[in-house]
């Protein structure tokens, strides 16, 4: 029902954004525009929710360059400076996994970070056991107590940080399902930076 409903929604939507690039510039047309950008952005978000990732195959996968263009796309996305985001490495990395699951997965990170902090960086490093994706930035953070809860689906933080603002309340939801179905998982602590660490693990 959900990916359905969310499927149906899409054409209007796509009609309304139309017709909104044949008005004249102006800011009520920039603020539908903008509406209409972000209900587009909340059912992308109830698709990808819906509809899981188990159709995709795995691929042999760098991961540096993958976290690296997700990274960039993110920041773009937002019109941000390039000095907000730094990209840190300790070596190429290639691993299998699901290459455009795992890019949702890194996006909705990356993008919250961008939304809380003004400073992020993204990390990538090795162990014996374990590919790590740190995804740090100097925002407020989320309490230790309030951490799992943030995971709940369409679920919004009461106080402090709220991942889930001006979203559906999926983002960190999908971002672990992702990474469990990979074999690994999504911890939340707190960053070298003073705000949030979300860490995806994958295993080697």
């Amino acid at each position: 029902m959900l990916a359905g409903v969310s499927h149906d929604l899409k054409t209007p939507l796509t009609r309304i954004r139309l017709q909104l690039a044949m008005l004249p510039a102006g800011p009520d047309i920039e603020a539908m525009r903008a509406d209409v950008a972000e209900m587009e952005r909340m059912l992308d978000e109830y698709l990808d929710f819906a509809r899981g990732e188990g159709g995709e195959q795995s691929q042999l996968c760098d991961l540096d360059d993958l976290v690296r263009d997700i990274a960039e796309a993110a920041l773009r996305a937002r019109a941000g400076e390039p000095g907000r985001l730094t990209i840190e490495s300790t070596a190429p990395l290639e691993l299998m996994v699901k290459r455009r699951a795992l890019g949702r997965c890194l996006t909705n990170l990356i993008d919250n970070a961008l939304k809380y902090g003004k400073q992020v960086r993204v990390s990538l490093a090795r162990d014996e056991r374990f590919a790590r994706i740190d995804v740090d930035d100097d925002g407020p953070g989320i309490a230790p107590e309030q951490r799992e809860e943030a995971f709940r689906p369409f679920h919004r933080l009461d106080t402090g940080r709220n991942l889930q603002a001006g979203g559906v309340g999926l983002g960190l939801a999908i971002a672990r399902d992702i990474a469990r179905a990979h074999g690994g998982d999504l911890l939340l602590s707190t960053s070298p930076m003073g705000g949030l660490r979300a860490t995806v693990r994958l295993p080697l």
